[in-house]
């Protein structure tokens, strides 16, 4: 009867801590870039320097939706709550300085797109917002976004995880399912420019949307349609993608 409490309070704690990160990761980005105009590529940085920035961007934006996840998993554990935590954290975050790899690939290719004529800046970036507006409405982002949405499944199939592992499979499992769910969104900061915290701010609200609001399937669907809006109004409105058409937008 007494352990409710408590447990709620370590709970809100883990959490909590989770949102601390992000924000100490968003003063990162707005102190470090926030002046920045958006710029195509990546930015003059190489593979580890740019997985860094990328993991650290990752973590801003994703880590507010997924406090009430991490929650709920701390609700399962019932001794060396903080340290594993930690552990589940990193495990989930590692997924996504993992995805930096093909996002760099990407940022090389559509920064040498973005070097040619204005009219093949203009095509890739109608590319990149096609491709994210249609995974937007596929069953697949459904399936993810259903299990980041609901995640009780998950739980009960991390509870069966045994030994030490365990936090470490857990996140990485988690990090995989939003991976599967917000690659889409993430792509778009190739259209809008890496470091334009603008976008990332917009899309960081978007992730949240979709996974905490009760209509949050219906935002990703409308985010969708709204992405393959662009990808016909970027034929004459290049502006819109200022990252791959030098449209002249700044960070912030």
């Amino acid at each position: 009867m007494t352990g409710g409490p408590v447990t709620a309070r370590r709970t809100a704690g883990s959490s909590g801590l989770l949102l601390v990160a992000a924000a100490a990761a968003w003063v990162w980005v707005v102190t470090r870039w926030g002046g920045m105009p958006a710029m195509p590529g990546t930015m003059g940085l190489g593979l580890p320097a740019f997985l860094a920035v990328w993991t650290l961007m990752m973590a801003a934006m994703m880590l507010p939706a997924t406090a009430p996840v991490a929650a709920l998993y701390a609700r399962t554990l019932t001794v060396h709550r903080a340290s594993r935590m930690v552990v589940f954290t990193v495990a989930y975050l590692l997924v996504w300085a993992a995805a930096g790899l093909p996002a760099y690939a990407l940022a090389v290719g559509l920064g040498r797109a973005a070097s040619l004529p204005a009219g093949v800046g203009t095509a890739a970036a109608a590319a990149v917002f096609a491709v994210s507006g249609v995974y937007q409405l596929t069953p697949l982002k459904d399936r993810c976004l259903a299990r980041c949405r609901s995640p009780l499944g998950l739980m009960l199939r991390y509870a069966s995880y045994p030994g030490r592992s365990r936090d470490l499979r857990a996140g990485a499992h988690h990090g995989a399912f939003c991976l599967g769910c917000c690659w889409s969104l993430m792509v778009l900061l190739a259209a809008f420019g890496l470091m334009n915290l603008w976008a990332m701010v917009v899309l960081a609200a978007v992730i949240t949307a979709e996974k905490l609001l009760p209509a949050g399937r219906l935002v990703a669907r409308a985010v969708g349609i709204a992405s393959l809006a662009l990808a016909v109004a970027v034929v004459w409105v290049p502006a819109l993608a200022p990252g791959l058409t030098g449209g002249g937008m700044t960070g912030m």
